[in-house]
C-alpha cells in the first residue's frame, strides 16, 4: 500500500507542489497537498498549523517546507503523526520524497595530511606554532618544517619541542643530511626525504622516514630503499614524486600506479604541491582528482603546500575530499551524494525554478514586496507592479521603486548582485540566504548570522531605523 505523505504549503507555492506531487505519485507514495491558507508557507507558525491544518485520513507523515521554523516535535504530538522538515526548494522535493538519505558520516578517513611551512627557517618558533595551529584547524595532521638551502636553522630543535608541546606532530623536510639527523635526534615524528644514500639516519632516532629515489625517477633506487626499511622492520612511506604538468606529470602518475601494482602493501605518500602550486587552476578540482588517485591506489598520506594565494584553502579542500571519498569507497559508490563540500563555483542543481513557473507565480503577487529568483534565462524580480528579467542588475534597477527607503535600496543591490553571481556560475540562489561556496568559503548557517542586517522578519523586507526623536523619547 502506498504511503500517504502530506505536503504542507502556502498559496503561492501550491501549483508547483501539486505538479511535484503528480510526478512522484505511484505505488510507493501517495502525496497529498495541503494548503495551510497563507501565501508564504515559510512564514507559518506552529500555532497557525495547529489551527488550520486538516490532515487527511491515513496520513503516514507530514512534510513541512524547509524554511518552516516551527516546533516539529510539538506538531507531531498534537496531530499524532510524524512531522518532518523537507528541502528548502520545491525543486528538490522529488529527490527528497524518493527516499530520505541517511545522515552522512564524514568523520572518518584514511589519509594523513602533512602541511608544509616552506619558510620555517625564517620564522621564530612561536610564529611557527601559531601558523601550525591554523593549519591544524584546517585539517592538517602533521606540520612539516621546510628547510631552505643556504638558510641556517639554528632553532630547529626548539621549534620541534614547542610544536610537540602544543600537540602537533612534526616532520622535517630537508636535502641537508645534517638537518635531518638533528631533527630525528630532537624527536621529530617524520623525516622528508631519505634515499638509499642517507637512509642510515633512520637508525639515529624515532622519526619515520619518507623515502625517495636517489636520482630523478629512479624507481630501482626507491625499491632498494624500501627493501632496506622492510629488512629493518621499521615503518616508512615511499614517495615516487608527483611532477608538474609538462615536466613529467603523466609519467609520475604512472610511477605511483606501477609501485602500487608491484607492491600492494607499501605505504605511499604523495606530494601534491607540484600540481596545485604550479598550475593556474582552482585547487578544488585538482585536489578532487588527486584524492581520486589516492583513494584508488590506497595512498594514505599527502604533503600539501599553501604558498601561492590561489592555494590558500588547499588543506581544507583535501581534508574534505579525503572524508567524502572515504565514505563513498566504504559504500562502494561514486563520489556523488556525499556532501557538496567540493562544489565551489557550480551546484549540481543550479536553478530551483523554471521561467514559466516564476512567471505564473509573479502574476499572483498582490503586494509591493520584491521577490527575487534565478532561472536559466536570468534574474527575475517581481512584485504587484511588474515582473522584470535580465542578466544584469543594472538593467533591473530602473524598474525598482526604492526612493523612500535607502536601506531597502541597499538590500536589493546586495540581493541582485548575489543573484547575478548565481546566474553566471550556475549556482543555487535563495533570497535572503548567502551563496554557498563549499568548503572554500563556508558561511554561517542562518541568515540572521550570515547577514549584518535582519532581512527575514515577517513584514517589511528591511526594518527602518527609528528616527532620532523616537530614540530620545
Amino acid at each position: 500500500m502506498a504511503k500517504r505523505v502530506v505536503l504542507v504549503t502556502g498559496s503561492l507555492a501550491e501549483p508547483r507542489v501539486k505538479r511535484v506531487a503528480e510526478e512522484v505519485s505511484g505505488e510507493a507514495i501517495e502525496p497529498v497537498v495541503a494548503n495551510i491558507g497563507v501565501k508564504v508557507a515559510a512564514l507559518m507558525t506552529t500555532e497557525i498549523v495547529e489551527r488550520r491544518l486538516k490532515l487527511p485520513e491515513g496520513a503516514d507523515r507530514v512534510v513541512m517546507p524547509g524554511r518552516f521554523r516551527g516546533d516539529l516535535e510539538r506538531l507531531s504530538d498534537f496531530f499524532g503523526t510524524r512531522f518532518e522538515r523537507g528541502p528548502d526548494e520545491v525543486a528538490d522535493l522529488p529527490e527528497y520524497l524518493g527516499g530520505k538519505k541517511p545522515k552522512l558520516d564524514l568523520s572518518r578517513h584514511n589519509c594523513t595530511i602533512f602541511a608544509e611551512i616552506v619558510d620555517a627557517t625564517l620564522m621564530t618558533p612561536q610564529e611557527i606554532v601559531e601558523r601550525s595551529r591554523k593549519l591544524r584547524s584546517e585539517g592538517a595532521d602533521v606540520i612539516d618544517l621546510g628547510c631552505l638551502p643556504d638558510s641556517p636553522f639554528p632553532h630547529l630543535e626548539e621549534t620541534i619541542r614547542q610544536l610537540q608541546a602544543d600537540g602537533a606532530k612534526v616532520s622535517v623536510d630537508s636535502f641537508n643530511s645534517d638537518e635531518l639527523l638533528r631533527a630525528t635526534k630532537a624527536g621529530a615524528n617524520y623525516l622528508l626525504s631519505l634515499s638509499e644514500k642517507n637512509i642510515a639516519i633512520a637508525d639515529e632516532g624515532p622519526a619515520i622516514p619518507v623515502l625517495v629515489s636517489a636520482g630523478a625517477a629512479d624507481m630501482e633506487s626507491l625499491d632498494r630503499a624500501i627493501d632496506i626499511m622492510i629488512a629493518k622492520g621499521k615503518p616508512y612511506y615511499a614517495d615516487p614524486i608527483l611532477d608538474p604538468i609538462h615536466y613529467g606529470f603523466a609519467a609520475s602518475v604512472a610511477r605511483y600506479v606501477d609501485l602500487r601494482n608491484r607492491r600492494p602493501d607499501v605505504p605511499i605518500l604523495m606530494g601534491i604541491g607540484n600540481l596545485t602550486e604550479l598550475t593556474d587552476a582552482d585547487t578544488t578540482g585538482i585536489n578532487a582528482l588527486l584524492m581520486g588517485l589516492c583513494s584508488e591506489l590506497n595512498i594514505t598520506a599527502v604533503l600539501a603546500v599553501q604558498v601561492s594565494p590561489h592555494c590558500r584553502t588547499a588543506i581544507k579542500e583535501f581534508d574534505r575530499a579525503r572524508r567524502e571519498y572515504f565514505a563513498a569507497k566504504q559504500a562502494g559508490a561514486l563520489p556523488q551524494g556525499f556532501g557538496e563540500g567540493l562544489l565551489v563555483t557550480r551546484d549540481r542543481k543550479g536553478f530551483a525554478s523554471r521561467p514559466d513557473e516564476i512567471a505564473a507565480l509573479a502574476k499572483q503577487i498582490k503586494d509591493l514586496n520584491y521577490r527575487i529568483e534565478v532561472s536559466d534565462d536570468g534574474i527575475h524580480i517581481y512584485n504587484r507592479n511588474g515582473h522584470h528579467v535580465s542578466d544584469d542588475p543594472f538593467e533591473l534597477f530602473p524598474h525598482l521603486d526604492t526612493r523612500a527607503d535607502a536601506g531597502h535600496a541597499f538590500y536589493l543591490g546586495v540581493e541582485t548582485a548575489r543573484a547575478e553571481i548565481a546566474f553566471r556560475l550556475g549556482k543555487r540562489y535563495a533570497q535572503d540566504e548567502p551563496l554557498p561556496f563549499g568548503i572554500v568559503a563556508s558561511t554561517l548557517g542562518s541568515a540572521d548570522e550570515a547577514h549584518l542586517l535582519k532581512f527575514k522578519e515577517a513584514g517589511a523586507t528591511l526594518e527602518k531605523k527609528p528616527k532620532k526623536d523616537d530614540r530620545e523619547e
